[in-house]
């Protein structure tokens, strides 16, 4: 199954935004209005993201993330993997804050 994939500095600033890192990694740089939910609790949580919507997937390089759109796909979801994650997300020049009040970074 192909998953769907946009570029990061592609991705609409109004976009519902799941970063599915774990938790150090969101800690050290995340983008600013995403939601967090590890890959590991997505199918615990997945009633937590909003029906009808697309939902753009983002991890570290894009992996997990696919996996993950993937699966929301598959249970007739609507999602979009952000091609290269977070890296290309900050590569790309997208704005980014951290949970530690250090400059955020990709971990």
């Amino acid at each position: 199954m192909m998953v769907p994939e946009i570029a990061a500095n592609a991705v609409p600033e109004d976009a519902y935004l799941l970063d599915v890192r774990e938790i150090d990694e969101w800690q050290a740089g995340h983008a600013p209005h995403a939601v967090h939910i590890p890959l590991g609790h997505l199918q615990a949580r997945v009633d937590e993201l909003p029906q009808g919507d697309t939902v753009y997937v983002i991890c570290r390089v894009g992996g997990r993330s696919a996996q993950a759109a993937m699966w929301l796909n598959h249970i007739g979801r609507k999602a979009i993997n952000v091609d290269g994650g977070m890296q290309s997300w900050a590569a790309a020049g997208r704005p980014m804050l951290s949970e530690t009040g250090a400059t955020p970074y990709v971990a």
